[in-house]
């Protein structure tokens, strides 16, 4: 035992000597040591204290890099958790909008319901948006609202609106006064659609009985086989693309454009439509399937007429509610809507 105390005692002494006595040997080394030497025009240096080092110069003629300082800074893009404006201008369109702001369509729709009542074709320049900063519907809270009934009216999830940071809501107590804004992540509802019936041939010619319907007057008429052409000699979109809220594909066409039967059949809408599409042309291809032609400057068929595939039909404009010169091109088959794409080679 008293071997090791003794042993201790001596480790300890040992330490105290080395934290005693580094600073003072480390003052006199400093002391001790030689000055900095100077390299330049005004140093007097012995070529022995010298490197060898290679003499360098630099030629005006060779080809250097000039890089200069960049002063703006590009902040990272961040997720918004509030909802901005946005002024509709010439041109655009939901979907076009929808993509600017990396959100669906449908959540467009469903948070400007009192500005575009679900209507894609109510779209005006100068209108004011209100854009969501993520999908879903933006609601305006009602008195005797509660999370749960709000989540389940649109199907969300009562955990996604009380964490959403835009919302700055606390957990332990959520409380949401009536006509605060909510955003509701991942909420849906049904559409209200806006568009043209479905107008068909019976055995005894076009059906009058619709409103605008029409009677034939050609004896002779031309069946469609099935297989579609492109109606504008564009073949890509200017606007909305097909979705749930728009039934149909803007194709490119400026105004005045020629715009054909995308396959033969009989004409049984020709003229002007009051839903937002403008003048429209609607062919009955008699096989099941029906083609719609909106926003057109100018019709050249008649209601009744027969018509084979490519003929000329009219001329692309922006009549009815649209924000500048397209096709809204439509198929339906037995009445229901499809997606032109599939469609269309």
């Amino acid at each position: 035992m008293w071997i090791s105390w003794a042993a201790t005692a001596g480790l300890v002494a040992v330490l105290v000597s080395v934290l005693y006595w580094q600073p003072i040997l480390a003052r006199q080394l400093d002391e001790q040591a030689p000055a900095a030497v100077v390299i330049g025009p005004a140093a007097d240096v012995s070529s022995e204290a010298l490197a060898s080092m290679p003499y360098f110069q630099v030629e005006e003629s060779d080809p250097y890099l000039l890089r200069r300082p960049e002063t703006h800074t590009i902040a990272p893009t961040r997720p918004r958790s509030e909802p901005v404006e946005y002024t509709v201008e010439s041109g655009d369109a939901i979907f076009s909008i929808a993509s600017k702001y990396n959100i669906s369509p449908e959540s467009l729709l469903w948070s400007n319901y009192e500005v575009l009542k679900d209507d894609p074709h109510s779209i005006r320049p100068g209108q004011i948006l209100t854009i969501p900063p993520t999908d879903g519907i933006l609601y305006e809270w009602q008195e005797g609202d509660t999370v749960e009934t709000v989540a389940a009216e649109f199907e969300a999830n009562v955990d996604d609106i009380l964490s959403w940071s835009g919302n700055n809501l606390d957990l332990t107590n959520p409380e949401i006064d009536p006509g605060d804004v909510v955003m509701i992540p991942g909420g849906e509802r049904e559409f209200q659609q806006w568009v043209v019936p479905t107008y068909s041939v019976g055995g005894d010619g076009v059906l009058a009985n619709l409103p605008s319907g029409c009677s034939a007057t050609d004896g002779v008429y031309y069946a469609g086989a099935g297989f579609f052409i492109w109606p504008a000699a564009n073949h890509y979109l200017s606007g909305n693309d097909y979705w749930s809220g728009h039934l149909a594909i803007d194709i490119a066409a400026g105004l005045g454009m020629p715009i054909y039967a995308a396959d033969s059949g009989v004409v049984v809408f020709a003229g002007w439509n009051s839903n937002g599409y403008g003048n429209v042309v609607m062919i009955d291809h008699l096989n099941g399937y029906t083609t719609l032609y909106a926003h057109l400057s100018a019709t050249n068929v008649a209601c009744g007429s027969s018509v084979y595939q490519g003929q000329l039909i009219g001329n692309a404009g922006s009549t009815g509610n649209s924000t500048g010169a397209h096709l809204h091109f439509e198929v339906r088959y037995l009445g229901g809507f499809l997606n032109p794409w599939t469609v269309l080679p």
